[in-house]
């Protein structure tokens, strides 16, 4: 079962799709800026396609219209949208509620869990380490963190803080995001990717999304500074920059009054089911903030690192961390170009001829983020939102840099990302029904028992009243119920953070041991009865 979870489609879908517009936006305000005749010198930054400063004015003006659209067509119950232009914010608004049932309005204000827009918040911080001297972007992870360990020792020694940034360490997608989601704590998590398998071929050539290698190059990062990551973040950029609430801790946005409340659809509603904690990946996706703190964060980025006329992030390692590094390989389509990735940052080149910055975040639990820069410009947006993801946020900003550039929208963005977010059932048997002629399964005690497993730890099946089994596993003691498929086949529903929905996994019973699908995509689905 492949587990290309929602966080990693968006990435690829702002990489491909939002932040890489395709040619055929152009159309007759395309205008050549080169000097003719003059060759001299390194070519010029002038871009393909001409933007005024009236077009731009007017792009602004109609936020407030993207906005309520989105919501009307999609139903979200909360947004909140932030613009900024030439070092001001241009625009900071709130739209909608922040629980679903209750006269709570969102504004400018209202903090909402930001998710893996925390990369590129994360990377800033880091930036500022690096341009005191702290780090360098290329320094190993075990410099400052030798305890951590991969499973190929030459890696090990050798994997640095951009190579965890750009997502090229050679650790699996979404290593330990599972066990995330079982109740392991941060540490318990990073000393369990030591038994991650590692393609050697892969390190620093193909990327594979994985929240907990940032997570382990930023720890590796805070410890050299002498602190937690989070006093690190609010230290080195919180603070300095004014984002008052803002931060790297999940006590800190439970506290918050004026707080979004995350909802997931059940059926067609938006209801406040669960609630994510997501503290064990805090540098990856544990930022909470408002659209009028990032609005800050951005002009700071757009400014080369500067705030208030003083350089508060030295501009080399900033720019480092927004420049193409390595490339996601090619589009969704022929027609699109390549993503490519800085350090926690997608970098793409419009069909204007622009540069543009872009991140999405999302939790299926109930988040979903996105900001797009175009440096060139000196203009930016962000969105945030109070449910899982749809393509709302990056619907929404699409529609914005359009504008921008173009003057007109030139898509249906909402229904393209409502396609490229769309999250598969995953297991052999989704979608399937238990066969006619399915063979009895044995007798229950058989199966009962404790089963020992090196990575996930222990799980405990015991027989249940009603002829199925439950399944036990992990520090939070998460539940399943195993149902009879056929013989010593079973299937449970998995739950968390990861699972897309309608997923299914199979849990094979075979003597002495289980193999338990959902847990298995790397090969260590296997317990052994103890």
């Amino acid at each position: 079962m492949t587990k290309l979870a929602t966080s990693r489609r968006l990435q690829l879908a702002v990489a491909a799709l939002s932040a890489v517009l395709m040619i055929s936006a152009c159309g007759d305000d395309s205008e050549s800026s080169s000097p003719e005749g003059d060759f001299s010198g390194p070519p010029p930054a002038n871009s393909a396609v001409a933007v005024s400063e009236q077009q731009i004015d007017d792009a602004i003006d109609r936020v407030p219209e993207l906005a309520e659209g989105i919501m009307s067509k999609t139903k979200i119950p909360g947004l909140a949208v932030a613009v900024v232009r030439g070092g001001d914010v241009a625009f900071a608004e709130g739209f909608g509620v922040r629980e679903v049932g209750k006269n709570s309005k969102v504004d400018a204000d209202t903090v909402f869990q930001i998710a893996s827009l925390s990369k590129s918040v994360g990377a800033t911080v880091i930036a500022e380490q690096v341009g005191k001297g702290v780090v360098q972007w290329d320094t190993p992870v075990r410099q400052n963190l030798p305890s951590f360990t991969m499973s190929d020792p030459w890696i090990s020694d050798h994997v640095t803080i951009a190579d965890m940034y750009t997502h090229r360490s050679g650790l699996p997608l979404h290593a330990g995001d599972i066990l995330e989601d079982l109740g392991y704590g941060q540490q318990e998590i990073l000393s369990k990717l030591a038994q991650e398998p590692i393609e050697a071929a892969d390190f620093r050539v193909h990327d594979a999304y994985t929240n907990f290698g940032i997570t382990a190059a930023a720890e590796s990062v805070s410890t050299a500074a002498g602190t937690d990551w989070a006093t690190l973040s609010q230290n080195s950029l919180y603070g300095p920059l004014g984002m008052t609430n803002t931060s790297s801790r999940f006590a800190d946005y439970m506290a918050h009054t004026d707080r979004a409340i995350p909802h997931t659809l059940v059926g067609d509603k938006y209801q406040p089911k669960f609630q994510r904690d997501p503290d064990a990946q805090t540098p990856a996706g544990g930022v909470s903030s408002t659209v009028n703190d990032l609005a800050k964060w951005m002009n700071l980025v757009l400014a080369g690192g500067v705030h208030n006329g003083q350089p508060l992030v030295e501009k080399e390692p900033l720019v480092a961390a927004f420049t193409s590094e390595s490339a996601h390989g090619p589009g969704q389509d022929t027609s699109f170009r390549s993503g490519t990735s800085g350090y926690g940052v997608n970098v793409s080149t419009t069909s204007s001829g622009r540069v543009i910055n872009s991140h999405s975040g999302a939790f299926n639990m109930g988040a979903a983020t996105n900001y797009v820069m175009i440096p060139s410009l000196n203009v930016g947006i962000v969105a945030l939102s109070n449910a899982g993801p749809i393509g709302a946020v990056e619907a929404l900003t699409a529609e914005f840099v359009d504008l921008v550039q173009y003057g007109k929208i030139t898509r249906d963005w909402v229904a393209g990302y409502a396609q490229l977010t769309a999250e598969p059932a995953e297991g052999e048997l989704a979608g399937k029904q238990r066969p006619a002629d399915a063979a009895p399964p044995g007798p229950l005690p058989r199966y009962a028992g404790t089963y020992a497993n090196p990575y996930w730890g222990e799980a405990t099946v015991a027989p249940m009243p009603d002829g199925n089994l439950q399944l036990i596993i992990g520090p939070d003691r998460v539940r399943y119920t195993l149902t009879p498929w056929s013989g010593d086949t079973w299937t449970f529903i998995p739950t968390g953070e990861m699972p897309n929905p309608g997923t299914v996994s199979q849990a094979t019973f075979n003597g002495s041991t289980v193999v338990l699908e959902y847990f298995d995509d790397n090969g260590l689905g296997t317990f052994t009865k103890s």
